[in-house]
């Protein structure tokens, strides 16, 4: 049995608007921002041994940047 289409069923985009954002994105977003909270958590948690030996407060940053990258995505979710 075909299904009749509606004008209701398609998706329209108005011309100036910004388009939704893929399915995609909010789950990326959120990884980052637990992956950046649970690297500085680590490092704190280890007394300043893990993630990655040797780099001492450099795990700072990579943890801040993980989060920054979150940050910057939510600033583009719609």
């Amino acid at each position: 049995m075909a299904r009749k289409q509606n004008d209701d069923d398609e998706l329209t985009h108005v011309p100036g608007e910004p388009l939704p954002n893929p399915v995609w994105f909010l789950p990326v977003m959120v990884s980052f921002f637990l992956l950046g909270l649970a690297w500085i958590l680590v490092f704190y948690l280890s007394g300043a041994q893990y993630p990655v030996p040797g780099i001492n407060y450099w795990n700072l940053a990579i943890g801040g940047g993980l989060a920054m990258i979150g940050l910057l995505m939510a600033t583009r979710w719609r």
